[in-house]
């Protein structure tokens, strides 16, 4: 018996690594749901994502599920929470999240349209906060004791927040947080209900952390042997939740989310006196290099654009837009970025293909698609034998152009899934076939 145990504990072991071999972004968007004017608790209204999204959905982890675009979907203390899959880092990858992003939000909504008709009831989704993730991956070895992903938070609290708020943030905004988390960067702000905005700011903080990223040391006295300005007196606080720094409006002279953005001015750590637009400008020049390197033409354009005030910043305004009270109904997406233009990225293709269930023809046998154990691995039943597999994602992408491969009749067993256009450029070397897989 004891030998039996012991079997059964090592099957269940998996072997895959959490972390996924290509640098990735990725976006989380939270809301609160008002329910004929009044603020409620989806779980207690639904109790699951399941009671008011009518297709069957993949589970993923824990009480959150996959949507049919790739994203995921889950209730998260009182707020209604939408994740978009782990998106390669390359040019184009902030306008990829944003996309996948809106497109998860607008398939929830739609879903909330049919519930709340059957239900004679009024949903809004009112947007609470946006999450940008960045990979964190320099190897232990090369961290040493001042490279570490906590100090990145803090020096990054230092740099970020200013452009940040231009692009993301609005009048009732209160802070720009920078949270380290292991293997990743969490940027928080504000949701913005404007699609092109969202992707900006991704954009931009994309291209500032993989550059911090590369300094040799994130000590904060890096800053005095650059131009980035720091308003004097500017002191990061803890962050409220989780651990991490958080620029909030009382940590600076007084509130720069209410101050005139193109008149006050500021002094710097260093003595110059500038406005909040002027800051954020030198900041982003500084940086343009790298910004560009991941962006979009027609994103890179709107940066330049808010940063030297040709378009507007919402902290333009008077007060936040409304569309924050209505999100998928008062603010939309328009779909900037069609397939034919920004073809999908190959993590995103993988988890498509999974959650449709597409079966996949691996080493004589078909595999099809179960579950997914977080963001990173895949859960799939063998046809000859009924066995329990995991492939890691890095491990599918080796074989997504078999997966990818139309059917021919006889020769091959469809799944239910629709083929995706697209072939994303790949950023590593191929693996070992056997790399990646767990059997049960």
């Amino acid at each position: 018996m004891a030998e039996l145990k012991k079997k059964k504990v090592n099957e269940n072991k998996s072997s895959t690594r959490e972390r996924i071999q290509l640098a990735a972004i990725g976006m989380e968007a939270e809301f609160a749901l008002i329910m004929d004017g009044v603020q409620v608790k989806p779980e207690q209204v639904f109790g699951s994502p399941r009671r008011f999204i009518r297709e069957k959905m993949m589970h993923r982890r824990g009480r959150s599920y996959h949507l049919p675009t790739g994203g995921a979907v889950y209730f998260d203390t009182g707020v209604i929470e939408v994740a978009t899959p782990v998106i390669e880092i390359e040019r184009g990858c902030a306008a990829r999240a944003g996309r996948s992003l809106w497109e998860a939000i607008l398939f929830v909504r739609q879903e909330l349209d049919v519930w709340e008709q059957a239900h004679d009831a009024d949903l809004q989704l009112a947007g609470f906060s946006t999450h940008y993730n960045i990979s964190f991956e320099l190897p232990p070895h090369e961290q040493g004791t001042t490279r570490t992903v906590e100090q990145l938070a803090y020096l990054l609290s230092h740099i970020l927040p200013v452009p940040v708020m231009l692009l993301a943030a609005n009048r009732r905004s209160t802070g720009i947080g920078v949270r380290p988390r292991g293997d990743r960067i969490e940027v928080t702000a504000d949701f913005t209900p404007d699609a092109p905005l969202m992707i900006a700011t991704a954009t931009l903080i994309v291209g500032i952390v993989r550059e911090v990223m590369r300094w040799p040391s994130y000590e904060i006295s890096q800053l005095d042997s650059t131009d980035i300005p720091v308003i004097k007196g500017f002191h990061p606080m803890p962050h409220t939740t989780r651990k991490g720094w958080l620029a909030r409006f009382d940590c600076y002279p007084r509130n720069p989310f209410t101050c005139d953005i193109d008149r006050d001015h500021w002094t710097t750590t260093d003595g110059r006196s500038m406005t909040l637009r002027e800051m954020a400008g030198l900041i982003t020049k500084h940086f343009w290099p790298y910004i560009r390197r991941y962006s979009d033409p027609f994103t890179l354009r709107l940066i330049g654009s808010v940063m030297k005030g040709r378009a507007p910043s919402l902290l333009d305004l008077d007060d936040r837009p409304p569309g924050y009270e209505d999100v998928g109904r008062l603010c939309t997406w328009d779909n900037l970025f069609p397939e034919r233009v920004l073809p999908r990225s190959q993590y995103e293709r993988v988890l498509i293909r999974a959650i449709n269930g597409d079966k996949l023809h691996l080493d004589g046998d078909w595999y099809t698609p179960t579950g997914m154990r977080g963001w990173s691995r895949v859960v799939f039943r063998r046809k000859t034998d009924n066995s329990r597999h995991i492939f890691s994602l890095d491990y599918l992408l080796d074989h997504l152009r078999e997966w990818e491969r139309p059917y021919r009749g006889g020769r091959r067993e469809a799944g239910r899934g629709t083929r995706l256009d697209g072939r994303g450029k790949r950023e590593a070397g191929s693996r070992s076939r056997e790399t990646g897989r767990d059997v049960y």
